[in-house]
C-alpha cells in the first residue's frame, strides 16, 4: 500500500481532479432513489404443465388448477386462463366466460356455460338470459 491516508480522502482528491462536471458544485454524484420515474406494472404469464387423458379431463383439471391458484393468490387473473396443448400454445382456449356485467364485474363461470351469468363471491349479482 503506497498510500496512508483514509479512502474517503483519496476518492475526494479523485473527485477533485475529475471535476464533477457542475461548475465546481461538489454535490453528490449519484442522486436519492426518488428522481427515477417509477415504472408501470407489466402483465406476465405463467404456463402450468400436467398430463391428463383427455381434452375435458385436462379443461377440468385445469379449472381447478386455475381457481385454487386464485384463492391462495387473489392477484392472479382468474379470467385470463387459458388452456392449450404444450405444443401448441397458440391453440390457446379460454377456461372462464369473462362476460362483462352491468357494473362493470366479470363473470367467473366457466366458458361457454348455460344460463345467467355470475358475478365473483357467493349470492353475488347474476345477469343476462338465463333459464
Amino acid at each position: 500500500m503506497r498510500d496512508n491516508r483514509s479512502p474517503h480522502w483519496r476518492q475526494r482528491r479523485a473527485f477533485g481532479a475529475l471535476g464533477s462536471g457542475r461548475g465546481g458544485d461538489d454535490g453528490a454524484l449519484i442522486g436519492p432513489p426518488g428522481r427515477r420515474p417509477t415504472r408501470r406494472l407489466r402483465y406476465f404469464t405463467m404456463h402450468l404443465g400436467f398430463t391428463a387423458a383427455s381434452a375435458a379431463d385436462a379443461r377440468e383439471l385445469a379449472v381447478g388448477y386455475a381457481e385454487a391458484l386464485s384463492l391462495l393468490r387473489p392477484e392472479v387473473a382468474l379470467g385470463a386462463s387459458a388452456l392449450s396443448p404444450a405444443d401448441a400454445w397458440h391453440r390457446a382456449e379460454r377456461l372462464f366466460c369473462g362476460a362483462v356485467g352491468p357494473d362493470g364485474e366479470r363473470c367467473v363461470d366457466v366458458a361457454d356455460h348455460p344460463g345467467f351469468h355470475h358475478a365473483p363471491g357467493p349470492g353475488d349479482l347474476g345477469w343476462g338470459d338465463g333459464d
